[in-house]
């Protein structure tokens, strides 16, 4: 289910882990120094919705953003063209088409198990209806996160943006805009594949209270297996056309966008840049191809602090 939670932290701002990783006696966080023979970058794991209890930050994480001379994010949400083409984007991929409705596009049994969510959080039913699949279900899954007390106005992002500009910091984005939506409706997205994930994200509904909880502890005591751990949480085993859509949204969600992330940090100690970078938790701790292991394996040095 927070496998979910992560795609929503990646791509939401479009509609608008008893731990093995920790040393003896040393709190963690999910902030990793990376670094080549004479330079470091700093990669802090993020969550996008928090509240007031994660603040103030373990002097790790601020003593490194201090030290650094540049923010690098995932997207410069401080960056009204940045806003402005979320807002357009969203609308034209996130939208059916005038005449079509989220209703009719749905299987009966996933349209009811939405219209019950509906109901029992107050929700009008049709609220959706223009929605596309995959968007209708990360707003859902935004809904639940915030029906938690979880805001993004807390996440740890935007707390570095608002930092950055306050020290009149460089932002440096990660991403684009088109690139990060592109992950669920891009080039060769299948219908099948957005329904699939409505109703997947439906189907783990059930577990999105211990999710959530999981995630936030795992990410307050530096909990890499924790947070791995809920990432993986699911209702119920996958067949194997589930297993092969899953491979699929994840394989763009993540494989393809952690190993871009890799190539940046590689070419930001390649100019010796002192750069502090936040990105969705999900994209470091993840079991498959996350971009510390993947800096690792080009001979990199990744201490987690």
């Amino acid at each position: 289910m927070v496998r979910k939670l992560a795609i929503i932290a990646c791509i939401l701002p479009l509609l608008a882990g008893c731990s093995a990783s920790k040393t003896e006696g040393a709190q963690k966080h999910l902030l990793w120094k990376v670094s080549d023979s004479n330079s470091s970058v700093y990669l802090l794991g993020s969550v996008h919705f928090a509240d007031a209890s994660f603040y103030p930050l373990a002097h790790e994480i601020t003593d490194a953003f201090e030290h650094s001379d540049e923010l690098g994010v995932e997207l410069d949400m401080s960056d009204t063209s940045v806003v402005k083409e979320i807002v357009e984007l969203s609308a034209q991929r996130g939208m059916l088409p005038e005449g079509e409705s989220l209703d009719r596009i749905l299987p009966a049994d996933v349209q009811s198990s939405l219209d019950s969510i509906c109901a029992a959080w107050y929700i009008p039913l049709g609220t959706f209806n223009r929605y596309r699949p995959w968007a209708a279900a990360m707003t859902l899954s935004s809904i639940a996160i915030e029906r938690k007390g979880f805001n993004p106005a807390y996440g740890i992002d935007f707390y570095f943006l608002r930092a950055a500009s306050e020290r009149g910091l460089s932002v440096l984005s990660l991403e684009t805009v088109e690139e990060q939506v592109d992950a669920l409706t891009g080039e060769g997205v299948l219908d099948s594949l957005s329904i699939f994930y409505m109703k997947s994200t439906l189907r783990d509904m059930p577990l999105i209270d211990s999710s959530i909880s999981m995630m936030m502890r795992a990410w307050k005591t530096g909990d890499v297996v924790m947070f791995r751990d809920a990432m993986e949480l699911e209702s119920q085993p996958k067949d194997e056309m589930d297993s092969l859509l899953t491979e699929e949204i994840n394989k763009r969600v993540y494989t393809l966008r952690n190993r871009k992330m890799a190539k940046t940090v590689e070419d930001l100690l390649a100019s010796d840049r002192k750069v502090f970078i936040v990105v969705g938790a999900a994209h470091l701790v993840g079991k498959d191809e996350n971009v510390i292991d993947l800096l690792r394996a080009k001979g990199f040095t990744a201490e987690q602090l």
